[in-house]
Order: C-alpha cells, then structure tokens, then sequence
C-alpha cells in the first residue's frame, strides 16, 4: 500500500464536512483527484472569511499549486463546470493550467436533466429525491453504453453523429412514457458542439497523468463525494446514488490501483443527517432535530434543501467502517453539540420485535428499524477551550472511535481552517 497518498470519504450519507476535511489537507498533496459522483454534490469550504461551494472541481483548487482531476468515474456537466470554474476566476482563484477532466468521463446532457426530472415527476409521493441534476439517467446510459464522454464531446463529428441516434429515443421515452415535452435535437446538437470546444483545452488522459505523478513520487489524494451509504450497491438502495461513494470508487473512477489508494480518512459527522427521500433510523422529528439543524447549518450546499437530522448512528457507521477498510476517522461538527444534554448515540436496531446490529440491505427494513440509545453526557460552553477538547467532549469522541473500531485523527469544532484539532 502507498505511504503517501491517502482517501477522503464520507461514511453516512453526505454532507459529513468532507470539503474542509480535504482542504485542510490538501496542503500536503501534489494532486487531489476526484473520481465519481457529478455535480449532485457540494463540498463547503470556509477560508478565512470567504465561503465557497464547490460541486465538480476539487477542493484542492483552493491551493496554490495544487493540481486537481476529474477523473472517468464523474459524470461531468459541462454547464456547472464552465459555471464553477467562472465564478472562482471572479474570486481570484484560476484554475488554468491547474485542473485535468478526464476524457473517459462521461457527460451530463440536456436531456438526463429533462429525464431526470420527468421520472420523478411521475413517481409521485414515491419519488427518490434526486437533485434533478441528470446524474442518475446519465450513469444509466454509461451502463448502457449509449453515453457521449468527454473524448467523443470535443470531436464535434463524432458527437453529431452519436446525438443524431440518441436523441429520438429520448424523445420517445419523455414523450410517449411520461408525457413531456421532447428536446430540441438542433438545440441540443448546437449546445453539445460549442461544450465541446470549450472543454477541450482542459480534457486529457487523467489516467496517464495520475501514473506519471505516481511514478515520480507525488503525493496524491482522493477526494470522495456524497457518502458511503448511498453508494450504488452497499447504499440504501434505491434511495442512493448512482456511482460507487465508497472506497472501490476511487479505484475504477480514477485508473490507479488499489495499492495506490493509500491509508483512507472516514469523515463522520458527530451526529446525523440525510438528504432527500429514505429511511433514516435516527431521524428527529423535534426540537432536538430542529436545533441540529440551525445550529449545524444544516442545509444542502448544492440544493439548499434542510437536512433531515439526527442522533449518532452507531450501526450506520460501523458498518461503513468495514466496506471501506478506515484507517483512521475525521470527526466534524463537534461544536454543533455544546449545550446538549444528555447525548443519544443509537447502538443498535430493533426491526419487527428483534435487536440487532447489523446494517440491512433492505431500505424496508431500515425504515421499520428502531433505534436502541445510550446516553452521554453532554458540555457547556465551550467544546474545545484553549485547544483542548473538554472533558465531556474528548469523552464522546473517545466513544466514536471505540463503537467504530478507528481512531481519530482530525476533530473539527467550527467551520474555520484553525478551528480544527490534530491528533
């Protein structure tokens, strides 16, 4: 296994604080590498007193020297990332010469946006909760193997042709099964052709790049996006993602092998939340959830949506402790708690009258789980005084690491870079 590198990754569903986590490491890095998901997820990055929202570019962008890829594994929208790449050039951040879009990575067309859109539509008070960004329909037409990645998108000939054979399908499926209006093929044709040529310059062999950097000794870490418990196939299936958001992600959505991963960094939220549709054990419906989520700020970075919130689950995370081989764990939000008291942390289930500690497969299963809570003490005022957890806090996180079976090493207790503990 490489002693340099090393994996970000969330392990419950989202939204774990992994953008601060990866920017404050990011310093020790030559290159931060994204390797699945699309622009369905946000990372929140706070330096000094400026906040920025990133959904496809790495965190690494934010410093200098740092080179970032978006590796095969993410689905790329071409919109969102022209729009990004803008708005950080209008706050100093250029990131010419800097940033490397995987060739193989697929691209999100207008139409999985208008599909993405007409499915939940007509699924009614069933839908999943998608962001309505195109990613799920764009990985379904990966698998099918009629989706337009970026080296065929700049070859303006190849594209024509391809989108001349996909769009009258779409078409029909958006017209005849769910009833919506079709698009525009010339509109569509023009859209995809100008992408294209603006993408170019920064499209490239990722993969060749990565073993090259690997070959000469740099350092290389992986940013993940959402959260292992939405992940394809170990997820809450169906309400999850589309891709791989657990470590076996990094390898296929980045061309390096799993040698090369390096130790993995599992971020968890110090209590938790969901967003969008699903079973979610812990959840609060109260003041308690109430308070987390005012207090933790708890609204999506790519939706705005509120976040569901809830109690620490143990079950949850152990769980993605083992799908992910964690070596060690970065905790986040350990402020939002002060002044709570008592703390409930769920350690087991009871599903239709039996305790159990294992993570069902099923999501109908889930959603009947009950949660079975210890209870810790709480703190007041401050969480980390002088720099030092108080007792009450060092208590909890040395809780979190013994139900989860990693230690940490990073504990945030604010949004700030400085407000961070190392270990």
């Amino acid at each position: 296994m490489s002693d340099q590198n090393a994996c970000v990754l969330g392990m419950q569903w989202g939204d774990e604080g992994k953008g601060k986590i990866i920017d404050l490491l990011s310093g020790d890095f030559d290159v931060v590498v994204r390797a699945q998901g699309g622009s369905n997820a946000g990372h929140t990055v706070v330096v000094g007193d400026e906040k920025f929202v990133l959904h496809l570019v790495p965190s690494g962008i934010l410093r200098k020297g740092v080179a970032c890829v978006i590796g095969n594994g993410v689905v790329v929208d071409p919109d969102q990332l022209l729009s990004e790449l803008e708005e950080l050039r209008g706050r100093g951040v250029d990131a010419a010469g800097r940033l490397l879009v995987s060739d193989r990575a697929q691209v999100v067309m207008p139409y999985h946006k208008a599909l993405d859109a007409a499915k939940e539509s007509a699924l009614g008070d069933n839908k999943i909760g998608t962001t309505l960004r195109g990613i799920g329909p764009t990985y379904a037409d990966k698998a099918a193997r009629t989706g337009i990645r970026l080296c065929e998108l700049i070859d303006p000939s190849v594209c024509r042709t391809m989108l001349q054979q996909n769009i009258p399908f779409v078409n029909k499926v958006l017209q005849d099964v769910y009833g919506a209006d079709p698009v525009d093929p010339a509109e569509t044709i023009d859209w995809a052709v100008h992408r294209g040529e603006t993408l170019r310059p920064m499209t490239g062999d990722t993969v060749e790049f990565l073993h090259e950097r690997t070959r000469s000794g740099k350092r290389i870490l992986f940013e993940g996006a959402q959260g292992s418990l939405l992940d394809v196939d170990f997820g809450t299936y169906p309400f999850n993602t589309s891709s791989n958001s657990s470590v076996g992600g990094m390898v296929t959505g980045s061309g390096l092998p799993p040698r090369e991963i390096g130790r993995v960094i599992g971020v968890l939220k110090t209590y938790t939340t969901r967003v969008g549709a699903g079973p979610f054990p812990t959840e609060l419906d109260d003041e308690t959830g109430l308070l987390l989520r005012e207090r933790g700020g708890e609204f999506g970075a790519t939706t705005g949506r509120p976040r569901r919130c809830g109690w620490f689950d143990v079950v949850a995370a152990r769980f993605s402790a083992k799908i992910n081989g964690v070596d060690e764990l970065a905790l986040t939000k350990l402020d939002v708690l002060a002044g709570m008291d008592p703390i409930k942390i769920c350690v087991a289930y009871e599903i239709n009258g039996r305790r159990t500690e294992a993570f069902p497969a099923r999501a109908a299963a889930l959603a009947a789980a009950r949660p079975v809570y210890e209870e810790m003490p709480g703190w007041r005022g401050e969480t980390a005084p002088g720099g030092r957890l108080c007792p009450e806090a060092a208590a909890y996180v040395d809780k979190l690491c013994e139900v989860t079976g990693a230690p940490a090493r990073i504990i945030s207790v604010g949004r700030k870079r400085s407000e961070t503990i190392i270990a």
